[in-house]
């Protein structure tokens, strides 16, 4: 790309991973998709013989029967805990198999028909009249009409009705534009990938007949503390990467923080904590130590690990500071190699 954005969609930060899987590629693709399935999973889970690299850090085999699902008729629903990379995945997914990950709803308590289905221009709604020219696709119409994945997110936040249309426009497959008198039917390669949150149980339950519609996939906390790692340090560097200067990333407090987070996931030492202990969270602790570091000119230390976890972990939970606190009375201070994080943490959660 010419010019620098913020944050590139898959497709365009591994747009020559893909340009050379499709000019390689020697599977059986189902129809409409630009890779085969194994092409998508070297795609996502990574081939280093072929310079491919990974870019979901859990379960291959999850991986595995998340492409087989959005072979078959169903959609698939990815659910888990906030931060467990459903966002990550879906959007892996849909730039192998569709080429974009930009068709795309987020659900909310706001999410209207009219984003669903599909809207007007009113200007020329109310100058000529229902036409072509005057409507308005969605990103499902989109998705149809092209024969794309379609990407919803947190559905669970989207109202009951939303929810109702959806059971209708994944079970015929057809989008009726009655103002038009046409119907578009969804062309091969179309299905839909949804995400929902754990912790939002209950928002919105989604109803049976919903449900059959979908495949569900349940995405774990990773557990793995070397791939953990490794995912954090990928990701932060990836963060950086059109930055004029890079940050020295210090491997062995980036550990730290993962073994930080396996103990207190685990109640060791302490109560669980009620904020979300999550890969992601630990991604962004690590990356605004790197911005300090790179900014202040100092090197990342235990100090600057604490501080950013105050302010990632605590937000308005201050039972969390006792958590904290008897954490490091019971488990860091034993730890001699943890002396800096004990005394750091002292300074701010045992006042």
């Amino acid at each position: 790309m010419n010019e620098q954005i913020i944050r590139a969609r898959a497709e365009q930060r591994y747009q020559v991973e893909l340009v050379q899987l499709i000019a390689t590629d020697s599977g059986a693709r189902p129809s409409g998709w630009q890779l085969s399935a194994s092409a998508v999973k070297r795609f996502i889970c990574g081939d280093k013989q072929h310079n491919i690299s990974r870019k979901y850090y859990g379960d291959d085999a999850l991986v595995e029967r998340a492409i087989v699902s959005l072979m078959g008729n169903n959609g698939l629903m990815m659910v888990g805990e906030p931060g467990t990379a459903k966002s990550m995945l879906s959007e892996l997914l849909a730039a192998a198999i569709s080429g974009t990950s930009e068709l795309l709803i987020q659900g909310t308590a706001g999410t209207t028909e009219e984003q669903v289905k599909y809207s007007w221009n009113f200007a020329m709604l109310l100058a000529n009249g229902p036409s072509f020219d005057a409507l308005l696709k969605s990103p499902i119409y989109t998705a149809m009409e092209q024969g794309k994945l379609v990407r919803i997110e947190e559905i669970t936040r989207c109202p009951q009705e939303i929810q109702d249309v959806l059971i209708s426009l994944m079970s015929e497959k057809t989008l009726t534009i009655p103002e038009l008198g046409i119907a578009i039917q969804a062309k091969p390669g179309f299905n839909v990938i949804a995400t929902a949150n754990l912790l939002d149980r209950g928002v919105n339950e989604m109803s049976s007949a919903l449900k059959r519609r979908f495949n569900f996939e349940t995405v774990p906390v990773l557990n793995d503390v070397k791939l953990e790692q490794e995912l954090i340090l990928s990701q932060v560097n990836a963060r950086f990467i059109n930055e004029a200067q890079q940050p020295q990333i210090n491997e062995e407090l980036v550990q730290l923080l993962v073994q930080v987070f396996h103990d207190l996931r685990n109640n060791l030492g302490a109560q669980s904590l009620d904020a979300t202990l999550s890969t992601a969270e630990a991604v962004n602790i690590v990356h605004s130590c790197a911005l300090h570091s790179l900014y202040w000119h100092q090197p990342m230390s235990a100090e600057q690990l604490v501080q950013q976890m105050h302010g990632t972990l605590i937000k308005d939970k201050p039972d969390d500071i006792k958590k904290l606190a008897h954490y490091l009375d019971a488990v860091v201070r034993e730890r001699k190699e943890w002396r800096a994080f004990f005394d750091a943490g002292k300074a701010l959660w045992m006042k």
